[in-house]
């Protein structure tokens, strides 16, 4: 899955590891409710296309999976600020 890293020269490597550095952190300083969105362009510093069909939960399992993620980040980030900003 990976072998066209074989091919890559030593500055195509260090620019390919930028790219993806910039696209973590673009992901990582997300905030408020842009947590919760659909990241296709995350995905798309993959080499591979992204499968067309993704499998979407229905309502009810789709909001616990949210609650369970609010509940990670009150255990993981008890130190983060809490704003009341409704999604736009």
């Amino acid at each position: 899955m990976d072998d066209d890293l074989d091919a890559m020269t030593i500055e195509s490597l260090r620019e390919e590891v930028r790219r993806l550095r910039a696209g973590i952190r673009a992901h990582r300083d997300s905030s408020l409710h842009a947590l919760c969105w659909h990241h296709p362009q995350l995905w798309d510093l993959l080499p591979e296309p992204t499968p067309a069909e993704i499998a979407v939960p229905e309502w009810p399992a789709f909001m616990r999976g949210c609650v369970r993620y609010r509940q990670s980040l009150d255990r993981q980030r008890p130190d983060a600020p809490r704003v009341d900003v409704e999604a736009e």
